[in-house]
């Protein structure tokens, strides 16, 4: 009983203070704690909850206009300046950029030209891929990573993992996208002039499978935007600030990035947001339809 009571008259000296401080009046105080909760603050305070539930399933990743999207496909009638709102208040905010890699113009590749010649928006599947290799650090030395993208809907379509930066890394990818697509028509495969794409090997397997290469000058990156892009993504939304303990636990990491989230759930304002895996599957029904 004495410890209540002690506690009971803490707290009203408390309360009192704080009143004296902002100048309020305790009856006006202990009024305003009766009051009950607008419908407003209960509807904003279960919106908030279906917020950091998107949020965490994009990887902690999305920013307002994503979770705004996941929010009408759900079923929520709420505008985009309100989840921001929301999101802003509870702390919650999207994946924040690097900066751009610097470049310099470079010179027309003179064995492979151009052809792709930024043209990043084919109208179907299979028309224009690219490839591009990056680097993850891990505690047992680096991983190199080569990808291939389909153009269309900028889907992950082939990639390899070594730690060894070699012309089979590039080959792998290549070969996984063609296993995959098997591409019935030729098919446009863009990359940088690394040494991987100016082998002989990379030209007779381009030739045996019907596949015509084309290149970015010499040291120029926005040659091959869609590439880059894909993996300032990959290290912003999964790897940034991050070494892995093993080769191993950075293939499994990017493997799940890739094939669980990136192609099948990550929204791409190209594709009129929706995922590249359902992109292609509506132009698909489309199609049919006609």
């Amino acid at each position: 009983m004495r410890y209540a009571f002690i506690q009971e008259h803490s707290e009203r000296w408390a309360i009192r203070s704080l009143c004296s401080l902002l100048d309020v009046h305790p009856s006006g105080f202990y009024a305003w704690q009766k009051q009950p909760r607008s419908a407003r603050a209960i509807e904003d305070e279960r919106l908030s909850g279906l917020i950091k539930q998107f949020w965490l399933e994009s990887g902690a990743v999305y920013g307002y206009r994503k979770i705004h999207t996941d929010l009408r496909e759900y079923g929520e009638r709420c505008g985009p300046n309100r989840v921001h709102r929301l999101m802003r208040h509870a702390g919650i905010r999207a994946q924040v950029g690097y900066r751009k890699p610097r470049h310099r113009a470079g010179e027309l590749h003179k064995v492979t030209p151009n052809i792709l010649q930024r043209q990043f928006n084919p109208q179907a599947p299979n028309e224009s891929w690219v490839t591009d290799i990056t680097y993850i650090r891990t505690h047992e030395g680096w991983l190199y990573l080569a990808v291939v993208l389909d153009l269309f809907s900028r889907r992950v379509i082939g990639w390899s993992m070594q730690s060894r930066i070699t012309k089979e890394l590039a080959l792998d990818a290549l070969l996984m996208a063609v296993w995959r697509r098997k591409p019935e028509g030729k098919v446009v495969v863009h990359s940088d002039q690394g040494s991987q794409y100016t082998s002989h090997d990379w030209d007779s397997f381009l030739r045996a499978h019907d596949l015509e290469g084309s290149m970015s000058r010499r040291g120029n990156c926005h040659d091959n935007a869609v590439a880059e892009s894909f993996f300032q993504l990959l290290k912003r939304e999964r790897i940034k600030r991050k070494i892995y303990s093993s080769r191993d636990a950075a293939r499994a990491d990017i493997f799940d990035y890739i094939e669980m989230f990136y192609n099948n759930r990550r929204r791409h304002g190209s594709n009129e947001k929706l995922s590249p895996v359902e992109y292609e599957k509506r132009h698909q029904e489309r199609l049919g339809s006609v």
